[in-house]
């Protein structure tokens, strides 16, 4: 318990960091964090889930996501530029559903060990794909950024606080919660926007405005350019501070927990492998971000879709742990 609750603070003083950061320098500590921690976080990440077999059922059952994973990138960087896929976007809508589809699929293989079950229920998740149009931008903008770093992220440290059953863990559950807060409730823009991140951050600026289109252009009753609305504009700043919270958070969580989850005790080959990746990766960010961001883009998917039946799983622990803190069991 001494060691959890040292964790526990410890990353309630990252939460802070990371959100004091944040609020004055959104841009370019995203940027930076997405380039030097994205890589080592996605890297050790795998190979971490590589030895626990992914929290799914089957030996094999990360080839299907790793496929999915494949034909994301094929879709961003191959099919968007043939005549067939260009015709109303379909490499777009493809890749919307192999997003859907990795994410219920995922849930079955943590779930379900007999083939012919598993086959009824992915079949299943295939059918709803087609039902589910309407929804599939959900999955494909928000599911793997925002959600990914900072829904899963949430349920992790709830999950954590639930079975050790440490104030200390409810205690950061609940700065986690506030952190954005503070975007929301102080309007201020005093920040600070280097001209390299003002180029660079054009990568990724269609998070941002999906959620300025779908939570907030009604009500500013305004018509903006992109620019304006990402970069000048008092609730595109807000959403920019929540952003570079919730990406340099998420992967500070991942590493302040390396005594727990251990996933650095792999063989000194595998470990210099990581390394080498990582360093590449950062040159090559550090020569041409876009360069860096093609390089990895492959890798981010990966490390997404494999980390969902651990999401799946997650969820199903918080529903058993908190029956049994109604029930009044004792912490494992």
């Amino acid at each position: 318990m001494l060691e959890t609750n040292k964790i526990n603070y410890l990353n309630i003083g990252l939460m802070l960091l990371s959100c004091g950061i944040a609020f004055y320098l959104p841009f370019d500590l995203f940027l930076f964090a997405y380039a030097v921690l994205g890589p080592a976080h996605y890297l050790t990440e795998i190979s971490w889930l590589h030895e626990r077999n992914y929290f799914t059922k089957g030996k094999r059952d990360f080839i299907l996501l790793g496929l999915l994973a494949v034909v994301i990138f094929l879709c961003g960087y191959v099919f968007r530029y043939m005549k067939f896929f260009q015709t109303k976007n379909m490499w777009y809508s493809l890749s919307n559903t192999v997003i859907y589809l990795a994410f219920l699929s995922a849930l079955v293989l943590a779930l379900i060990k007999e083939i012919f079950p598993r086959v009824i229920g992915i079949t299943l998740v295939c059918i709803s794909a087609l039902l589910a149009r309407n929804y599939t931008t959900f999955f494909s903008v928000f599911l793997p950024t925002l959600i990914h770093v900072y829904v899963f992220t949430g349920l992790f440290i709830l999950y954590g606080a639930l079975k050790s059953r440490s104030m200390s863990g409810y205690i950061s559950f609940v700065v986690f919660l506030l952190c954005p807060v503070l975007f929301v409730f102080v309007d201020s823009q005093n920040f600070m926007l280097s001209g390299y991140a003002h180029k660079t951050y054009e990568y990724f600026k269609a998070v941002n405005l999906e959620v300025y289109d779908r939570f907030f252009r009604k009500q500013d009753n305004l018509v903006l350019d992109q620019g304006t609305i990402i970069y000048q504009s008092s609730v595109g700043v807000k959403i920019m501070r929540f952003i570079a919270f919730a990406y340099t958070y998420h992967y500070l969580n991942w590493f302040s927990k390396t005594t727990v989850i251990k996933w650095h005790k792999i063989s000194r080959v595998r470990l210099g492998v990581i390394a080498l990746l990582w360093i590449v990766s950062i040159a090559l960010y550090r020569y041409d971000y876009k360069v860096g961001f093609d390089w990895l883009f492959l890798l981010s998917f990966l490390h997404v879709f494999l980390e969902f039946p651990l999401n799946h799983t997650s969820f199903i622990g918080i529903f058993k742990e908190t029956k049994n803190i109604i029930a009044g069991k004792p912490a494992r």
